[in-house]
């Protein structure tokens, strides 16, 4: 039976979303979150775009390291051969990528104002693909963006010909959140059945359905007997109205009605772990995570009803559909109010070395301890905000 892995878009989508960002330590513990969760791939960001190079370096040496295993790390970038040259100058070492190029009608004809027909998109695609396979990269997705408001026969046309060059999957795009359940349901099954290709789901949140399409797109295309890769976002922060949110589609996934009896995950995800992620992006995005957020959110386990109290006191099953220690949740959270040392752009080494202590980590001189206070120094620069214990960690290790 074919299975649904996931492949999160928080260090690429969802660092787009307008206003908000990550700094590149942010990404890149983002990244290691991912992979203990069991992600399957992050699309981890450019590898056109000169500020992401030694970032994106960076995080494939951790690769090599075995710091980030068994998690794939893959690049985004337009299907246009020439990206693909410059992705290898600048990040040569990148061995997953995924092409994206728009095929709607609209899209077409409002985006390139008519320089390109149905033939051009397919060429570029194709010759884009020709290129990143003769690069040396092992895996490359390719993207149909506006995909839900594009003709199918077009659309199949565009993945059997990505599948004659070699693509190793096709990505469905949702970009305007325009599908519902029912129709990228049977798009899904369809493409499917028809390009012999595993399928990717991405899905928008514009008409509030990311979620639900998600489960329906992956469901289609496993009738349709292919695997299904979920694109996600971690507290589905993304473009406009966001993404699917990884840590609600996984919930859906194993705790639905029925759902998990036929259609399961081709790898383990550590639920455990998904307070955690949330947490973090919530503080590294700067974004609240909505108190009636699926599994994290702060009233996601709370009741008030004298009904609801009562019959989740003697048995937590009668209102809750899972438990929050699944999630990582029940730990008692502590706040500091009274004396706070930080470690800031401006800290010196005594300050430093005391905060590090807090956390179990021990200089062997004073020349250590400096060396690791200066990457904290420029690490803060960049967030412009507080180190979160497991950044600090990470900058010692």
């Amino acid at each position: 039976m074919p299975k649904i892995y996931f492949i999160d878009v928080t260090n690429r989508d969802g660092v787009q979303t307008a206003k908000l960002g990550l700094s590149k330590l942010e990404k890149t513990l983002m990244n290691l979150y991912l992979n203990e969760m069991g992600v399957f791939q992050s699309e981890f960001g450019f590898p056109t775009t000169r500020h992401e190079t030694l970032y994106l370096q960076a995080n494939l040496e951790l690769a090599e390291m075995g710091v980030l295993q068994p998690i794939r790390l893959e690049g985004w970038v337009r299907a246009i051969a020439s990206d693909i040259e410059t992705s290898f100058r600048l990040v040569p070492d990148i061995k997953h990528l995924n092409l994206s190029i728009s095929t709607s009608a609209q899209m077409i004809n409002g985006k390139f104002q008519g320089r390109k027909q149905h033939e051009d998109i397919i060429h570029d695609m194709t010759d884009a693909l020709d290129a990143a396979k003769a690069s040396g990269a092992e895996t490359v997705g390719v993207n149909a963006e506006d995909a839900s408001r594009t003709d199918i026969k077009f659309l199949t046309r565009f993945g059997l010909a990505a599948r004659e060059h070699g693509a190793d999957r096709l990505r469905y795009c949702d970009t305007l959140g325009y599908d519902n359940p029912f129709t990228i349901y049977d798009t899904t099954k369809t493409l499917a059945e028809n390009t012999d290709m595993p399928i990717e789901i991405h899905c928008h949140g514009d008409l509030g359905m990311a979620v639900a399409n998600s489960l329906a797109g992956a469901k289609g295309a496993i009738d349709g007997g292919q695997d299904a890769y979920i694109n996600t976002t971690v507290n589905g922060i993304g473009e406009r109205a966001g993404n699917a949110d990884l840590v609600a589609v996984i919930l859906a996934i194993t705790k639905s009605k029925q759902f998990t009896d036929k259609y399961q995950m081709g790898q383990p995800i550590d639920l455990s772990k998904s307070f955690k992620i949330a947490k973090f992006a919530s503080y590294a995005f700067d974004v609240d995570i909505p108190m009636n957020q699926p599994g994290v959110g702060a009233n996601a386990f709370a009741h008030a009803s004298g009904i609801h109290a009562d019959g989740v006191l003697k048995d937590p099953e009668n209102y809750e559909l899972y438990g929050f220690e699944e999630l990582g949740r029940g730990d008692p959270v502590t706040v500091e109010t009274g004396r706070e040392i930080i470690a800031g752009q401006y800290s010196g080494i005594s300050g430093f070395s005391h905060i590090m202590g807090k956390i179990e980590v021990h200089f062997n001189s004073r020349e250590e301890a400096a060396e690791i206070l200066e990457l904290a120094r420029y690490a803060n620069v960049e967030a412009q905000k507080p180190l979160v214990e497991d950044e600090l960690l990470f900058i010692a290790k």
